[in-house]
């Protein structure tokens, strides 16, 4: 964290953020996949972003250290260590990275056409460095002969080299979808930040339109959201708030409003689940506690009652008889993304499509034929469709 991220600036190249998370906080969850022991930061001075990086290190267990020289490292170091170095400002597709490193030392090269023009240095006639290596720890011993204001990285990656230390080229750019690159500047992370984005937001199985809806609004007003810091937390609570306003409208009888607000919720949602996709570690542990699942449920306990509240109720017939169509449907279209995948359960669970048709047929005053009609189009289709691979997730 020695490189400034402009020239005549003190503010390390490491703290530029992209996408929501950091140069140092991406290289930091790297290194702790790798179940590094000690995290040591190459840095002038203790700021307030490094404090926040040793806070997430020490609760991931590892121990942290601060130093402002290389030759600091040589007391860290033990002979039967092995050290992961990661160049300053290296920002990489995280799991490709770490399956790399996994394999063993190893100097990580690439062809040398590519290395220079995306900024790193020349290893030979035919490689360009990669920005990290996994080499064993006494070989570190080396950095006390050069001097004190070297480059840790480079001197680290030549020690090896001229040791022996195996070469490991990465895939190219274009294979897989890999995100290898050095942000030098406030300019290149701006410029990198809709890939990055495009990256984060990949989605192999078929889309609802909902999800496309959040996808657009994600791309095209996502870096500025994350940038001011509100991140999917502002999203989540206007989904939050839109559910409520929903079930209040439902109360008062305004049952088109409600499902109006109840499917703007839904996509806001998404466009939450998207959001936090882009901000979160590339490989933290999930949550527990889903709070995309949990929103689901309460938009479908909202959407029962609403619906049910369209209704009218026969003469003799109890107050739960509203209610049980709505219920069997919201059931069902629950079942149906553990019978099979693809492009009908993935319409079948968008709740904004959902809430679209039940407004519809309320204006058109279709009301429980409507439901019931619905009902049993999910069902026919839950057996209809093919048998897979059992699939546990929700909507």
């Amino acid at each position: 964290m020695m490189e400034a991220a402009a020239p005549g600036s003190t503010a390390p190249r490491a703290f530029l953020n992209i996408g929501g998370i950091s140069v140092a906080r991406l290289q930091l969850g790297i290194v702790l996949a790798l179940r590094c022991e000690r995290i040591v930061c190459l840095a002038a001075a203790m700021e307030p972003e490094i404090v926040a990086l040793q806070h997430a290190a020490e609760a991931a267990g590892a121990q942290f250290h601060l130093i402002s020289s290389p030759r600091q490292l040589v007391g860290l170091v033990t002979a039967t260590d092995e050290v992961v170095a990661l160049g300053d400002g290296l920002f990489v597709s995280a799991a490709e990275a770490v399956g790399l490193l996994e394999q063993g030392q190893a100097v990580l090269v690439q062809p040398i056409e590519q290395g220079l023009a995306a900024g790193f240095e020349r290893i030979d006639l035919n490689h360009a460095a990669a920005g990290a290596m996994r080499i064993p720890g006494r070989l570190v011993e080396r950095i006390a002969d050069l001097p004190s204001d070297c480059d840790a990285a480079s001197a680290l990656q030549r020690i090896a080299l001229q040791a022996g230390i195996r070469q490991r080229p990465i895939p190219a750019p274009l294979d897989a979808g890999l995100f290898w690159m050095l942000i030098r500047s406030e300019d290149e992370a701006h410029a990198v930040e809709p890939l990055w984005i495009r990256r984060r937001t990949r989605d192999d199985e078929s889309r609802s339109p909902s999800r496309l809806i959040a996808l657009m609004a994600v791309r095209g007003f996502g870096p500025a959201l994350l940038h001011a810091g509100s991140g999917p937390n502002a999203a989540v609570i206007a989904a939050a708030f839109l559910a409520l306003l929903g079930a209040g409208a439902g109360w008062l009888g305004w049952i088109a409003t409600a499902f109006v607000l109840l499917a703007g919720g839904w996509v806001l949602r998404e466009i939450a689940v998207l959001l936090a996709r882009i901000e979160a570690d590339p490989l933290a542990i999930p949550r527990r506690l889903d709070s995309k699942l949990v929103y689901g449920w309460l938009l479908d306990a909202i959407m029962v009652l609403v619906a049910g509240w369209s209704l009218p109720v026969s003469a003799g017939a109890g107050l739960g008889d509203r209610f049980f169509a709505p219920f069997m449907l919201a059931g069902l279209l629950r079942l149906m993304p553990r019978i099979g995948s693809g492009r009908i359960a993935a319409w079948m669970g968008d709740r904004a499509l959902l809430a679209g048709l039940l407004c519809a047929a309320s204006l058109s005053g279709l009301g429980i034929a409507a439901i019931e009609a619905a009902a049993a189009i999910v069902l026919i289709s839950g057996f209809a469709l093919p048998r897979g691979q059992l699939r546990i997730t929700q909507p």
